[in-house]
């Protein structure tokens, strides 16, 4: 896959590339087709991202990368060197294992394109579109017609109209047929590629490839004029001024047609309108397909959510019923790859799955985890939820094993610490809650492990974590309580789009349970109730909104602001609601609590990413995790300024 990392280093994945190589060149399917395919290559001892492309058994080019992806989640320049000898080629020797199927003993590697004998294609990978030196620019120039793009492109929320954008923008300025294909699914990672295939033509989509689907493998074809391209170049005086001066490619001479002389009357396709995803949409269908992925490559039975009867528990659990939907309509539209998993997960050989709800029923297990600090409220709306969506649901109270840890630590210490309602500090009553929410999570893996065994059935089940990006910024939780999982689908998604997606659930799966816990307000439920009701509140015991957490994440990570550039913008953006010290302030506070719980982010369960301004410490959000919470030198400036306006 994409995602083989620091397997890059071994001679394996090298060896094993080359053998599936083989095997591509070797195979009926492939011949009288160009075909472009992705691979590390060693080349003088450096390794390189490659495309290989081939026809009928012989390699044309090896063209490696030249722009590599070296931020976000990406660090390409770890494992491969860019090529830097633009419009050079030179000899690549071939393994034996590939001149045993070729004939061949060299091929051309290098800054090259092909030149058939209708036309003339040129190699663009991935990153290399999102370049300000794309190399399309100046292969178009040079009279390159086609141009291909095999890409490993994430899912973002928000981000299709922009790979849409600049393929249509790249054919638009230039003219040109530009061909996208982009990986399908997860590999293994945090990171959904959401394909997105597609094909467009002098600045306009031709074709469009889904977004979400559980098909490992869609085809998109196209029927296409090489004239139009030729005409539409024709009238772009600038374009034809700067194709006269530049510097040209060396050309693979190819001897092979594209086009044959009686396609005269072959119907070509038309332009049509590409269709966006709202984020909602995107939201139901990006992690529901990386958790269908997950479950069937971990061959596990199914999943476990402690289902708290809050916003973010239950999104995570519409989540996972959408995939049970995606699940059912791929398997009624003939998808026999998705039934032989179905069939794997639920150890039935026989079973076909056509209502959502019943399969749910099978893969999906959530648990209400109960104290004396819960409210009926919760439990209700956890238990109506589940019935909606057809999980099998559990009840359970946890005071009993909370009284007992609370009981060994007053038998050790002779002390017994006390809720700040009753009189205790604010240490006893943080330790108090922390207690209460670790063995949630204690619980939680407890049943995940046991539960079908229960019921006699095989299998254990992977456990769902269900803390918000903006929490996980603030460091709203505690370290190894229900937080702490096997995978988190809502980690890298906001409370405001959530919220959003609650709506959606209400009215595209007719979920009404929703209703209730759209309108209550977000809360732990680890302090004691008030006469029967709940008194603490998220937003309260942050100290800050969930809205201000996402400009404060947004800020922190897309705009590179520290707390003095943060007071800045802020100053700008809230003028009208606050003033430079109401500001100063709640700037100050955001960055001392953040700071305070980075360590937390070293923990935190792997999340689907739909976030740019996600606080993963893995390998996105690259920070320290000790660090002076008092952040004296920013925070004075801060003042200085304060004091100034």
């Amino acid at each position: 896959g994409y995602g083989c990392s620091d397997h890059y280093y071994e001679s394996d994945t090298l060896l094993h590339s080359f053998q599936v190589l083989a095997k591509l060149l070797e195979s009926p399917a492939a011949h009288d087709i160009i075909c472009d395919v992705g691979m590390p290559v060693l080349h003088r001892n450096v390794r390189y991202n490659c495309r290989v492309i081939f026809l009928n058994k012989k390699i044309l080019l090896i063209r490696p990368k030249i722009s590599l992806a070296n931020a976000g989640n990406y660090r390409e320049l770890r494992w491969f060197t860019p090529w830097n000898k633009a419009r050079h080629v030179e000899e690549y020797y071939l393994p034996r294992i590939i001149q045993e199927v070729t004939g061949q003993e060299t091929v051309p590697f290098g800054d090259a394109v092909l030149a058939t004998k209708d036309t003339c294609l040129g190699a663009e990978i991935c990153e290399e579109l999102w370049a300000p030196n794309s190399p399309h620019i100046e292969m178009g120039l040079d009279g390159v017609e086609i141009f291909t793009n095999s890409s490993g492109s994430h899912h973002v929320l928000r981000k299709a109209h922009t790979r849409v954008d600049l393929v249509n923008s790249a054919t638009a300025k230039n003219g040109g047929i530009y061909i996208l294909a982009n990986q399908k699914g997860c590999d293994g990672d945090r990171l959904y590629y959401d394909g997105c295939a597609m094909i467009s033509m002098n600045g306009e989509t031709i074709a469009q490839g889904s977004q979400f689907s559980l098909d490992d493998v869609e085809v998109l074809v196209a029927t296409l004029d090489l004239e139009d391209v030729r005409s539409y170049r024709a009238e772009i005086s600038s374009r034809n001024l700067a194709a006269s001066k530049v510097n040209p490619y060396p050309r693979i001479k190819v001897n092979f047609a594209l086009s044959c002389s009686d396609d005269v009357a072959a119907p070509t396709c038309m332009p049509i309108q590409w269709r966006h995803h709202s984020p909602e949409e995107e939201i139901s269908l990006g992690p529901a397909c990386w958790l269908w992925d997950y479950l069937r490559r971990s061959k596990q039975a199914g999943f476990l959510l402690p289902l708290s009867g809050g916003i973010d528990s239950s999104a995570t659990a519409c989540i996972v019923y959408s995939m049970c939907h995606q699940v059912c309509l791929a398997v009624k539209n003939g998808n026999a790859d998705v039934l032989a998993d179905v069939r794997k997960i639920v150890n039935d050989e026989a079973y076909i799955p056509e209502d959502p709800r019943e399969f749910c029923k099978r893969i999906f297990t959530t648990c209400y985890m109960a104290s004396e600090n819960s409210s009926q409220d919760t439990c209700n709306r956890a238990k109506l939820l589940a019935e909606q969506i057809g999980s099998y649901h559990i009840n359970l109270n946890i005071d009993a094993a909370v009284k007992a840890i609370v009981g060994i630590f007053s038998m050790v210490t002779g002390q017994t610490p006390r809720f700040s309602a009753y009189g205790g500090s604010s240490r006893e009553n943080l330790a108090l809650q922390n207690v209460q929410a670790r063995i949630r999570m204690v619980l939680a893996y407890l049943f995940a492990q046991l539960t079908l065994w229960t019921r006699g059935m095989p299998g254990g089940l992977l456990v769902l974590g269900s803390a918000n990006v903006d929490e996980s910024l603030r460091g709203y939780l505690t370290k190894y309580d229900c937080s702490s999982a096997d995978v988190n689908p809502i980690g890298g998604i906001s409370k405001t789009d959530l919220k959003n997606f609650i709506q959606y659930c209400i009215e595209n799966f007719q979920l009404t349970a929703l209703r209730n816990i759209m309108s209550a307000p977000p809360t732990a439920e680890l302090e004691p109730l008030v006469d029967g009701q709940v008194a603490q509140t998220d937003e309260a015991d942050m100290g800050m909104t969930y809205a201000e957490l996402s400009i404060y994440g947004k800020l922190r990570k897309i705009a590179k602001a520290g707390p003095y550039s943060m007071f800045c913008k802020l100053i700008n953006m809230w003028k009208e609601i606050c003033t430079p010290r109401e500001v100063a302030s709640k700037v100050k506070h955001f960055f001392r609590m953040y700071s305070v719980n980075r360590h937390k982010m070293t923990t935190l369960t792997p999340s689907y990413h739909a976030e740019n301004y996600s606080p993963d410490d893995n390998r996105f959000d690259l920070r320290p995790f000790l660090y002076n919470t008092t952040w004296s030198w920013q925070f004075r400036c801060i003042d200085k300024q304060v004091n100034a306006l």
